[in-house]
C-alpha cells in the first residue's frame, strides 16, 4: 500500500533481510495454502456436515469476499498504525481462525470462521508488497525477492492440493484448517522478534471505513445473490432485487469515494486504459481459474470416484508447470515479445484447457481427458499472469504503486469469488434440471461451468486485446521493480 511508513529491520545485515523474507513468505504461503487446501476436501466437507451443492461453494466465498473487500482498508491501517503490527495482528487472527475452522461442527459455524479467516489474510496479505519493497530496494535484489515471493505462491499451491488429499484420507478435513496452527505460531513469533517496529502516520489521519463497509457488503451480497440462483432462478423477483442492491451499494461505494477526504481508491488512477484493462482480464482469467480449481476436483471427486489423496496427486502438475514458468520462461517470453503478446498467448492457452475440460466425458481418463487440460491451464495462467502483473503496475505512478497494487490484490478476489459462485450455480442448476443426481448428470453440470468459464476469459481475451494496446506492450512494462508478485491461482 502506498505510504512511506514501512518497516525497517533490527540489523542491517544482508542475512537478516533475507530471514524477513522468510518470514514474509511464511505468511503468505499459509493464506495461499488454505485458499488451495480446502478444494480437494469439499466432498468430504460437505459429507460430514451436510451442505448443500450450491451452500458448498460458501466454504470458498466466505473466505474470498472479505479477503478481497478489506485489502484496500487494511493496507490503509498498515499505513495508519504501522506495517508490522497489521502483518502480525492479522498472522494473529488468521491462525485463531483456523483453529475455529478445525474445530466446526456445523455448516454455520465453519462459514463463520472462514469468514474470520478472510479478515486475517486481507490483514496479512495487504502489507507485505510494501513491506518487500522497503526491505529490497535495489532493482536486482529485488527481482531476486519477488522471485523467492513467486515460488512461494507456486509451491501453496503444490503443498495445498496436495497436502489437503493427503490429510483428508489420512485423518479428516479437520486437519486442513489444523495444520496452520504451528506455521502461524512460530510465524507471529518470529514476526515480532525480527521485524523492527514501524511508526505508522497514526489514525488520527483517518481510513474510510464507511467506503469500507459499502464495498464489502456490494461483493458479499452480489456473490450470494448468485449462489442462490440455482434455488430461486436467474430472472426471480428476488434475484433481480438482490442484484439491484447489490449495484446500488457499489455505486455508493464510488461516489463515497468521490467526496471522502482519505478515499480508500483514488478514481482518478482509473483514467490509466492499462491499469483499468488490465484488472478487467484479470477478473475474467481468475474466474476461468477457478472454474478448473474448483469444478474441476469436483469431477474427479463425484464423477471419476478419486479418492481426496489421488485428486491432490492428479493436480500436483499445474503448480509445478505454474511455478517453473514464472521463476524462468515468462520473463524471458516477455522480455522477448512483450507483456501483451505473452498474455494473449496465455489467456488462448486457458481457454483451450478449460474447452478441453468442457469435453470430458463421465467416463473419462486421467492421462487423456484430464491431464493435457491441467497442462493448458497451468502454462496458459504461468507465463500470462505475470505478463498481466506487470501491464497492470506500467502506468501506475510512484505514489499510486501501493493502490495499484492492492487493486490488483482485490480484483484477483473478486474474479475467483464471482466466477465460483456463478459457475457452480450453473453446474448446480443444470444437475437439478436433469433430475437424479447421477455421475452423467453431475457430469452435464460441470461441463456447462467448463464451458462458461472458457467464455468467460474468451471475454478477458477480448478486452485485452481491445485495451491493452502497443503503447504498453514493451518488455520494460512487464519487469517493473514495483510491480507485485504474481499469486498462483492453483
Amino acid at each position: 500500500m502506498s505510504g512511506s511508513n514501512t518497516p525497517t529491520l533490527k540489523s542491517p545485515a544482508d542475512r537478516s533481510r533475507w530471514t524477513a523474507l522468510i518470514i514474509l513468505c511464511a505468511g503468505t504461503l499459509m493464506t495461499i495454502l488454505d485458499g488451495n487446501i480446502v478444494t480437494v476436501a469439499m466432498p468430504a466437507i460437505q459429507s460430514d456436515l451436510g451442505f448443500s451443492p450450491a451452500g458448498l461453494a460458501w466454504v470458498v466465498n466466505a473466505y474470498l469476499i472479505p479477503f478481497g473487500g478489506l485489502l484496500l482498508l487494511a493496507g490503509r491501517l498498515g499505513d495508519l498504525i504501522g506495517r508490522k503490527r497489521m502483518f502480525t495482528a492479522g498472522l494473529a487472527v488468521f491462525t485463531l481462525a483456523s483453529l475455529f475452522c478445525g474445530v466446526a461442527t456445523t455448516p454455520a459455524l465453519l462459514i463463520a470462521a472462514r469468514a474470520l479467516q478472510g479478515v486475517g489474510g486481507a490483514m496479512t496479505t495487504a502489507v507485505v508488497l510494501g513491506m518487500l519493497v522497503a526491505l529490497f530496494p535495489e532493482g536486482r535484489e529485488r527481482a531476486k525477492a519477488i522471485a523467492v515471493f513467486s515460488a512461494t505462491g507456486a509451491a501453496g499451491g503444490a503443498l495445498g492440493t496436495f497436502l489437503g488429499g493427503a490429510l483428508t484420507s489420512a485423518l479428516s478435513w479437520h486437519w486442513i484448517f489444523l495444520i496452520n496452527l504451528p506455521i502461524g505460531l512460530v510465524s507471529v513469533v518470529a514476526a515480532w522478534r525480527v521485524l523492527a517496529a514501524d511508526r505508522g502516520a497514526g489514525l488520527g489521519k483517518g481510513a474510510d471505513y464507511l467506503g469500507a463497509a459499502l464495498v464489502t457488503a456490494a461483493l458479499m451480497l452480489g456473490v450470494y445473490t448468485l449462489v442462490q440462483t440455482a434455488e430461486h432462478g436467474w430472472s426471480s423477483a428476488r434475484t433481480l432485487l438482490l442484484g439491484a442492491v447489490a449495484v446500488a451499494l457499489l455505486a455508493a461505494f464510488t461516489l463515497r469515494q468521490r467526496r471522502a477526504a482519505e478515499p480508500l481508491v483514488r478514481l482518478r488512477v482509473f483514467r490509466s486504459r492499462t491499469l483499468t484493462g488490465a484488472n478487467l482480464v484479470q477478473i475474467a482469467m481468475i474466474a476461468g481459474m477457478y472454474a478448473f480449481q474448483y469444478i474441476g476436483a469436483l469431477y474427479l471427486q463425484q464423477v471419476l470416484g478419486y479418492e481426496s489423496l489421488t485428486t491432490g496427486l492428479a493436480f500436483l502438475p499445474a503448480p509445478l508447470v505454474i511455478g517453473t514458468l514464472m521463476l524462468g520462461l515468462s520473463t524471458r517470453l516477455t522480455t522477448r515479445f512483450g507483456p501483451r503478446t505473452v498474455l494473449l498467448g496465455g489467456l488462448v492457452s486457458i481457454v483451450a484447457g478449460l474447452a478441453l475440460f468442457g469435453r470430458a466425458p463421465a467416463d473419462g481418463a486421467y492421462a487423456t481427458d484430464v491431464l493435457p487440460a491441467i497442462l493448458l491451464l497451468s502454462v496458459g495462467f504461468g507465463i500470462g499472469m505475470p505478463a498481466l502483473t506487470g501491464l497492470a503496475m506500467s502506468d501506475a505512478r510512484p505514489e499510486d504503486a501501493g493502490l495499484a497494487s492492492g487493486l490488483f490484490n482485490t480484483t484477483q478476489v473478486v474474479g475467483g469469488s464471482f466466477g465460483l459462485a456463478a459457475l457452480t450455480s450453473l453446474a448446480a442448476g443444470r444437475t437439478a434440471d436433469l433430475g437424479a443426481t447421477t455421475r452423467e448428470t453431475l457430469n452435464s453440470g460441470y461441463q456447462l461451468a467448463f464451458g462458461t468459464g472458457a467464455l468467460i476469459v474468451v471475454v478477458g481475451l477480448v478486452l485485452a486485446a481491445a485495451l491493452l494496446r502497443s503503447r504498453t506492450d514493451r518488455p520494460s512494462a512487464a519487469v517493473r521493480d514495483d510491480a507485485p508478485a504474481p499469486v498462483s491461482a492453483s
